[in-house]
């Protein structure tokens, strides 16, 4: 089945042409123009990947992004016309995967989009060893990539689940940033370690009854993070 992919850029004729070029590879692309739009397209449809710009009429990227994270964690590229770090930072906080600054070479863009659906597909392969893990409160379904606290389920993006489930699979392992990030960014990811500080943050923030004394993801300082193995 054809990958579905969504780009929402203001400018038509950067849409027109990322269009055009994703097609060619065979993969079944719709377009928005406004946060509006883009939301509604996304409650109507799940996708693949979303290539969402951050400037944008009605509602902004972010915006939109935050909105998509409460009902799904398809993956999201953010599009942004600004080099500055914190806006890039920024975009992960609302939930988004990746990002890729303007003026961008369409080559890039094809790279990023096929290697998140990789890693997702790869992911999304269900064999024997996948089942279900119980730690305490939480339960992690690997096969389904989903998570519960005290049964109810708890929304996590695509990288958030992925830093889970190593760590989880890993107890006790000290992991630094950096490891984590090639690991679960890849080693080609133009991003820093910030942006591995800001997925532990936010996992925290949704897993822990008490993010600032966490029971599971544990900080070890002047190393990384490890999962600590309760039972």
């Amino acid at each position: 089945m054809a990958k579905r992919v969504l780009v929402v850029d203001d400018e038509k004729l950067i849409v027109k042409g990322i269009r055009f070029s994703l097609e060619q590879d065979g993969m079944e692309v719709d377009c928005a123009y406004d946060g509006e739009e883009a939301l509604e397209a996304a409650k109507k449809k799940e996708y693949d990947v979303v290539l969402l710009d951050i400037m944008l009429p009605k509602l902004s990227g972010f915006e939109v992004c935050q909105q998509i994270r409460e009902f799904s964690s398809m993956p999201i590229i953010m599009l942004t016309a600004k080099g500055d770090d914190m806006d890039k930072i920024l975009g992960l906080e609302y939930g988004a995967d990746d990002y890729i600054t303007k003026p961008f070479n369409i080559l890039e863009v094809k790279a990023r989009i096929k290697a998140i659906m990789r890693r997702t597909s790869r992911n999304n392969t269900g064999n024997e060893s996948n089942k279900m893990i119980t730690f305490g409160a939480m339960k992690i379904d690997s096969e389904n990539r989903r998570v519960y606290i005290e049964g109810k389920e708890v929304n996590l993006t695509a990288k958030e689940f992925d830093l889970l489930e190593l760590l989880v699979n890993n107890p006790n392992k000290e992991y630094s940033r950096e490891n984590l990030l090639n690991i679960v960014w890849g080693y080609d990811y133009p991003g820093d370690v910030r942006t591995v500080d800001v997925h532990i943050r936010r996992l925290r923030e949704k897993i822990e009854s008490n993010p600032s004394e966490p029971k599971y993801i544990h900080t070890k300082w002047g190393v990384g993070y490890f999962f600590q193995d309760q039972e």
